[in-house]
């Protein structure tokens, strides 16, 4: 099932992975995912086959990410501030997004470095969004994961975030439509090289 548009996705690739390389020489989201495409991409191409609009917001001198993903058919868009936090990303891409036509009126929030995550869960986020949800996120276990999706009801809150905690505020403060899954990849995100077998 393809959603249509309105809704638009958002890839946040613009982190800096210091914990993958504190040296800062390999970039986390171009490592190959046991030695097959790279993290940015593989979460990417999940994300284009539900959504058929994608704004990857990248950071300044990325590597290559934002030509990789541009390859792929999102709109990449570069964030100045993005090294002043997760908030920057975001807002930046909700702006870059309201100058699409038609506008969006819900947007699914995938980060970059969650390469996991089984489409089945974003299917289901992007119809819980299409069903009225303010707020949609996948829950296995008890346990809430990402992405998480937002409607149109929150389009302000999330152009005034600030800092690192991105929208934590909004899903601690607001109601939330929880998306029950059986999708351990909703937790899992590459912090470290071990990371990228699966180990």
């Amino acid at each position: 099932m393809i959603v249509p548009a309105p809704l638009v996705g958002i890839l946040l690739a613009a982190g800096r992975g210091r914990r993958f390389d504190p040296a800062g020489l390999r970039n986390k989201l171009l490592q190959p995912l046991a030695g097959l495409e790279p993290v940015v991409v593989a979460g990417a191409r999940k994300l284009l086959a539900v959504v058929p609009r994608v704004v990857a917001v990248v950071a300044p001198g990325d590597g290559g990410v934002g030509e990789r993903l541009a390859a792929l058919g999102c709109d990449v868009t570069v964030c100045p501030d993005a090294d002043s936090g997760m908030a920057a990303s975001l807002t930046h891409a909700i702006r870059h997004s309201l100058a699409m036509a038609p506008q969006p009126q819900a947007w699914l929030v995938a980060l970059g470095d969650m390469p996991y995550v089984d489409p089945a869960t974003l299917r289901l986020l992007a119809d819980a969004l299409a069903a009225g949800a303010g707020i949609a996120a996948p829950v296995m276990a008890g346990r809430r994961g990402n992405p998480v999706g937002f409607g149109a009801l929150h389009r302000d809150a999330l152009l005034a975030l600030r800092g690192d905690e991105g929208a934590r505020r909004l899903l601690q403060t607001c109601p939330v439509t929880e998306v029950l899954v059986h999708d351990p990849g909703i937790f899992r995100d590459i912090d470290t090289p071990g990371d990228l077998t699966g180990r």
